[in-house]
């Protein structure tokens, strides 16, 4: 009984499955997935191959080749189902990573400018570098040393010109680099890092460039007014300098040296706005000390673009030096540090100066002798560990002075 139902059911599952009137079976893909998967090669079944299965009438037949084609067309429909079950998870989770990954570098772009301030501040706010304090770190140190240097032994420094000197270094640094890009946003343009600065970039028209630069100097001129003359004398002729170090790196491949000049000269004047006038044996050497520091930490940061001012045709000391950089800055820190410590002893400094100069001694030397001069990332975390040999020679001379 059980036998015969089988060989029934056989029967009718077989005349739906191959009609008796082809001698050809396809199995073909239904269209809705054609876009997902392709369409299986067609399997036929010569009659005369399997004399056996007639008109199928027996369908008990146990042909190993039929059992082989049973199989395949199995494994077909299972391989049709995994791909379809399988395709659109993929594709969404390539989505997904896809928008996980472009997120991650537009949170990498970001800065406080882009989520606090109105839109139509924003480049302005990115042409004087707000976003990047590392520059006003390294135009205030000198004048903090300076000041601090000048204050009466036993006694902290003037605090009044301490800030009124934080707030000049951030509008004299902001200044420079409106004056950089105007003069260089022919050659920003051709460099990776630079071309989406505001005015490489077309945010800011020249015109509105020059019109900030001129808000920038003006807030600039009111604080150079808090001073004495003698300091508002020094302080106005460093304009010099700062208009004409952008054209440097067109001339000479020692740019460097002149950004040294120029991003030092608060060593001259926090000394004056103290004291009035000037003391050569002091202040000669602790601007000398900083014009070396910034050869050594901008030559670093120059190698970040070293590829790209070869094709614009720029020279930087980072090309002059090229395989020997290491040993011309190692020379420049030790010129550095000695100057700094005639400085101190001119001065008549305490003790505790000489043991933070060993610390920033440490901290200069690592800077140099494990910067990767072919990494980018590693040159410019190098330079901007410079604001922490700043900090520890201020720590010095403020602890010297108090205890002298």
């Amino acid at each position: 009984m059980t036998s015969t139902l089988i060989s029934r059911a056989s029967r009718r599952f077989l005349k739906y499955s191959f009609p008796s009137s082809s001698l050809s079976i396809q199995y073909l893909s239904p269209s809705i997935f054609n876009s997902l998967i392709y369409t299986e090669p067609s399997i036929s079944i010569n009659r005369n191959f399997y004399p056996s299965l007639g008109p199928f009438k027996q369908s008990h037949h146990k042909d190993s080749n039929f059992e082989s084609f049973k199989t395949v067309r199995s494994l077909s429909n299972f391989q049709l189902v995994q791909r379809i079950s399988t395709t659109p998870s993929s594709l969404k989770e390539g989505s997904k990573g896809n928008k996980d990954q472009s997120s991650n570098v537009s949170k990498a772009n970001v800065s406080w400018i882009d989520l606090y301030l109105p839109r139509h501040v924003q480049p302005y706010a990115q042409l004087a570098r707000l976003d990047k304090p590392i520059g006003t770190w390294l135009l205030l140190w000198p004048c903090m040393w300076s000041i601090t240097l000048a204050a009466t032994p036993g006694h902290l420094p003037d605090f009044k010109m301490l800030a009124l000197f934080g707030c000049g270094a951030l509008l004299l640094r902001g200044a420079g680099c409106t004056i950089n890009d105007l003069l260089d946003r022919d050659i920003d343009t051709k460099v990776e890092r630079t071309r989406s600065r505001p005015v490489a970039s077309g945010l800011l028209t020249p015109f509105q460039g020059l019109c900030f630069l001129g808000f920038q100097l003006t807030l600039g001129l009111g604080i150079l007014l808090q001073l004495n003359n003698y300091s508002r004398v020094l302080g106005a002729s460093s304009l010099l300098l700062v208009f004409s170090y952008p054209l440097m790196k067109r001339f000479t491949f020692w740019p460097q040296a002149f950004l040294g000049l120029t991003f030092n000269w608060g060593a001259l004047l926090g000394w004056t706005a103290i004291k009035g006038s000037l003391d050569p044996t002091i202040v000669l050497p602790l601007y000398a000390s900083g014009v070396f520091w910034t050869l050594v930490y901008d030559t670093i940061y120059a190698h970040q673009d070293k590829e790209d001012d070869l094709k614009v045709g720029v020279k930087s000391t980072a090309l002059r030096f090229g395989d020997f950089t290491k040993e011309w800055i190692t020379g420049f820190g030790i010129a550095c540090l000695g100057s700094l410590a005639l400085s101190g002893y001119n001065a008549e400094i305490g003790w505790p100066y000489y043991a933070f100069l060993a610390a920033a001694s440490g901290q200069l030397v690592w800077q140099i002798w494990t910067v990767d001069l072919s990494s980018r990332a590693d040159c410019n975390s190098k330079f901007n560990s410079n604001k922490w040999f700043g900090a520890i020679i201020f720590g010095g001379v403020l602890a010297g002075k108090l205890v002298s």
